[in-house]
């Protein structure tokens, strides 16, 4: 497996810092999230223990990232507030860009910091990075159409409806996407 050398870059924003984590911390913290080690040399601390008491992501990205570490590069971001240096949720693509250059995120803020903006910035924080690589052509969300929040976010963006899906977990989803170029046409 991987060590420290698979961190991607960190993205930051006006508020936030979106640090990746590196496979081996992936695994250890979806397998033990108790260990400590995990947070010893950083710049920021956990305390609403976010990925912790709920895994989120982890049970899907994990079995991915032990399968093909490369791909991890894509995967799991904390979103740590750089003022109280606190992680306050986290962030993470699907997968690697498919055949036609779609690539598709979920994001997480705990509920006692949602409604200040925090998902609009890390989205549009992601997005600006991920619209660097030439293969992604395509930037999709999804959300449960009672998910009112969410929607209202990929509409700040301009995102259209594109269609409906069902998520085996998460049951029946609204899809929007925006290209990739109608994107880097935005300002934040």
């Amino acid at each position: 497996m991987s060590g420290p050398s698979d961190r991607e870059i960190l993205i930051e924003t006006a508020r936030l810092e979106l640090h990746h984590i590196a496979a081996y911390e992936l695994i250890s913290l979806f397998e033990r999230p108790e260990d400590p080690w995990i947070f010893e040399g950083k710049s920021f601390t956990n305390p609403h223990r976010e990925l912790m008491d709920d895994s989120g992501p982890l049970a899907w990205r994990v079995p991915q990232v032990k399968l093909d570490a490369d791909i991890n590069k894509w995967f799991v971001r904390w979103i740590v507030l750089k003022l109280s240096r606190e992680i306050i949720g986290s962030t993470s693509f699907h997968g690697a860009p498919d055949a036609q250059g779609m690539i598709e995120i979920g994001l997480a803020i705990n509920q006692k910091l949602q409604n200040q903006g925090y998902g609009f910035e890390a989205l549009a924080g992601m997005w600006s990075w991920v619209c660097r690589y030439p293969e992604v052509k395509t930037l999709r969300y999804t959300a449960s159409a009672d998910n009112l929040a969410s929607i209202a976010l990929v509409d700040k963006f301009g995102f259209h409806h594109v269609g409906q899906q069902m998520d085996e977990i998460d049951g029946p989803e609204e899809i929007y996407e925006l290209s990739v170029e109608k994107f880097k046409t935005l300002k934040f």
